[in-house]
């Protein structure tokens, strides 16, 4: 497939906590063996702010409309930094979805814990256990791809799942969700309930919460169906 007239040509990642924009590199190669122009955030996962103002940096250097996409964590920022007038569209890949005045952290009440993702704690910055990594994160890996996601992983200061969004870009611009049906960090119903609340497009994909590395395919084919649905406003 080559891109046309009818197509958005830019295309920005935003990766979650635990994680850099490294595994993003199997999508990233998908779209722009596809004609896009790919940039990937590297997020400091130091707080909502910083992270957002990191995406921004990225928007401002697009050269036209854009799709913006976030796994994870990365959901709560484009959600706040989707509101940038170079985004066209949002791709939520099994991500968080808050509305403003709402936290990351309320996403989870009323919902089933999930204790294969264990989060050790070490001056106020998460990891994820090394020993429940794999089960919890990127079961559908292969060893040494789970192994270099476990022992690259960034830690999160733990207090942006407390932090407050003041925008909620899926209220003004059309969104799609890709959904992990063997995601361990969320709970299924909790992913589905954000997904049907922002009236997503949504895809479900048998894979771990790692499908932004492990899935790029699908992943892929969402963000260039986003691409054309939001050029032409058709979904």
């Amino acid at each position: 497939m080559s891109t046309t007239d009818r197509e958005i040509r830019n295309v920005v990642l935003v990766h979650g906590a635990f994680a850099d924009g490294s595994g993003w590199r199997g999508v990233y190669d998908n779209l722009t063996s596809r004609g896009y122009r790919v940039t990937i955030v590297q997020n400091p996962l130091t707080s909502l702010e910083d992270d957002v103002a990191a995406t921004v940096r990225v928007l401002d250097r697009q050269d036209g409309p854009t799709i913006l996409v976030g796994h994870s964590w990365g959901g709560t920022v484009i959600t706040e930094a989707g509101v940038h007038p170079n985004v066209a569209g949002l791709v939520y890949v099994s991500a968080l979805v808050p509305d403003a005045g709402e936290t990351s952290a309320q996403q989870y009440e009323g919902f089933a814990p999930t204790p294969e993702f264990v989060i050790d704690v070490v001056q106020g910055y998460g990891y994820l256990n090394p020993d429940t990594f794999r089960a919890g994160f990127a079961a559908d890996a292969s060893d040494a791809d789970a192994a270099f996601l476990r022992d690259s992983q960034v830690p999160v200061n733990m207090a942006v799942f407390s932090a407050v969004v003041t925008n909620a870009a899926w209220r003004d611009k059309p969104s799609w969700a890709v959904i992990a049906t063997e995601d361990k960090a969320f709970d299924q119903a909790m992913l589905q309930h954000m997904a049907k609340r922002i009236n997503a497009e949504v895809t479900n994909v048998s894979a771990s919460h790692a499908l932004f590395a492990t899935q790029p395919g699908v992943v892929s084919d969402v963000i260039v169906t986003a691409t054309r649905s939001a050029a032409t406003g058709v979904r």
